[in-house]
C-alpha cells in the first residue's frame, strides 16, 4: 500500500527498527550518511548496503539486500529512480515490510511491485525528516508542521 499519511508513517517508524539503506555512503557529508547516522542515535540499526565499502557507520556493509542474513524491516533507497525496480524485487525477496523511497525518487513499477507483494511503499519521503517531524526532532523549527499542537496526542511515549 502507497502510504503518505501521517498515522501511517508514525506507525512505520515505531514498528520498523531494522533498516537496510541501499546506496549509504560513508562520506560524511552525503545525506544518506547524514540520515544513517541520525536513525542510528534514535535505536534503529542500519545495515549498510553498498558493493564500494566493508563498513559505514560501525556496521558491516553488504553488496547486495540478499546478503543480508538478518531480518529486514525497511528497504530505504539513496539510489536514482531508473535503477528502483530490481531493488524493489531483492526487498520482495528479503521479506522486507516497507520500501522507502527517498526525495526525489520516483519509479511506479517499483512501488506497483512492492505494494502488490503487500509491503508498505513511501515515496519521495527522507525517513530522518519523518522521523523529526513526527517524534519532535526538529524542535522549534517544527512549528509550521501541522503536526505540533499545544494538545498532548496520545501517541507520545
Amino acid at each position: 500500500m502507497i502510504v503518505d499519511d501521517i498515522q501511517s508513517l508514525r506507525r512505520i517508524l515505531k514498528e520498523n527498527r531494522t533498516i537496510a539503506m541501499v546506496g549509504l555512503s560513508e562520506r560524511w557529508y552525503r545525506p544518506s550518511n547524514f540520515a544513517a547516522k541520525y536513525l542510528q542515535e534514535y535505536g534503529y540499526r542500519v545495515i549498510p548496503v553498498n558493493p564500494n565499502y566493508e563498513s559505514i557507520l560501525g556496521e558491516k556493509c553488504y553488496p547486495r539486500l540478499e546478503d543480508i542474513a538478518d531480518p529486514i524491516d525497511v528497504v530505504d533507497v539513496f539510489q536514482r529512480s531508473e535503477v528502483v525496480v530490481p531493488i524493489a524485487h531483492s526487498a520482495i525477496k528479503c521479506s522486507a515490510k516497507v520500501l522507502w523511497l527517498q526525495l526525489g525518487i520516483f519509479n511506479q513499477e517499483a512501488e506497483e511491485l512492492a505494494a502488490q507483494a503487500g509491503m508498505d511503499v513511501v515515496v519521495n519521503r527522507c525517513m530522518k525528516i519523518e522521523h523529526a517531524r513526527l517524534f519532535g526532532g526538529l524542535n522549534f523549527i517544527g512549528v509550521d508542521t501541522k503536526v505540533i499542537s499545544s494538545t498532548r496526542s496520545t501517541w507520545v511515549s
